[in-house]
């Protein structure tokens, strides 16, 4: 009985040292953050650009259609032309075949591949996950998906990192399947003269992902206000009456 005790505490003593190490993700103070933060629609507007000639290669965003980019500050003529730019499969016509159409406002953001067995055999068997709520979905939000995007880096000393498999500092496990998706700065080059910095499109694509996982959050937040005001009101009025009643 003596020895199982000793043995069930020497176990109880070890079992910090195979504690799963919590990742810390680098905070950055995001422009939505608080009570009466709102998304930065210059930098709305960057992050779909990269977005676009970036990750869409790779990446869908199935739950966004070309229509939504309104709320990035985009007007009607530029959401038709940027909606014109990719080939949309459409039919059947009269004679029961398929064709490619320019893209409509009205459309999804088109998919990089037609299906799931495409997308894996294109990326050495690994599936690219649709990045429509991918902030939302992810512990630590916004800050997470920053320091995925800048956490690439050589590995240390004796860490083996596996053919087709990559290093990240803050990837669990710090292997990953996908190559560091900005490598260099200047991989786009910014509409409104921003000078395109590996952590400037890491912030301004976090900064889109993050609206598309919660593109009603403004909207929210001014509702939240909203009755926060009336509230207030209301409650100096109940104090006004009542002092009154109480008088009387």
């Amino acid at each position: 009985m003596t020895r199982l005790l000793t043995l069930l505490f020497a176990v109880m003593l070890a079992l910090p040292a195979f504690a799963h190490e919590e990742t810390k993700y680098p905070h950055v103070d995001w422009p939505q953050d608080g009570m009466f933060g709102t998304y930065d629609r210059a930098s709305l507007q960057r992050g779909y650009q990269v977005y676009k000639q970036v990750c869409s290669a790779c990446h869908a965003m199935k739950q966004m259609s070309y229509r939504n980019l309104s709320d990035l500050g985009y007007n009607e003529d530029q959401i038709k032309a940027l909606a014109a730019e990719v080939q949309v499969q459409d039919g059947p016509d009269d004679s029961g075949n398929m064709f490619d159409r320019p893209g409509k406002p009205s459309d999804h953001f088109k998919a990089p591949f037609p299906n799931e067995k495409a997308a894996r055999a294109a990326n050495g068997g690994a599936y690219p996950k649709d990045l429509s709520l991918m902030v939302k979905a992810r512990e630590g939000h916004s800050d997470y998906v920053h320091a995925l995007l800048t956490g690439f880096e050589d590995p240390p000393a004796g860490f083996k990192v596996p053919a087709g498999m990559y290093y990240n500092k803050y990837f669990e496990g710090h292997l990953i399947g996908m190559p560091p998706p900005l490598s260099a700065d200047g991989l786009v080059s910014y509409a409104d003269g921003t000078v395109a910095t590996k952590d400037q499109m890491a912030r301004d694509v976090t900064e889109f992902l993050s609206w598309a996982s919660e593109p009603e959050l403004e909207t929210r937040k001014k509702m939240g206000l909203q009755i926060l005001i009336f509230l207030g009101i209301f409650a100096v009025v109940m104090y006004f009456v009542k002092n009154k009643s109480g008088k009387a």
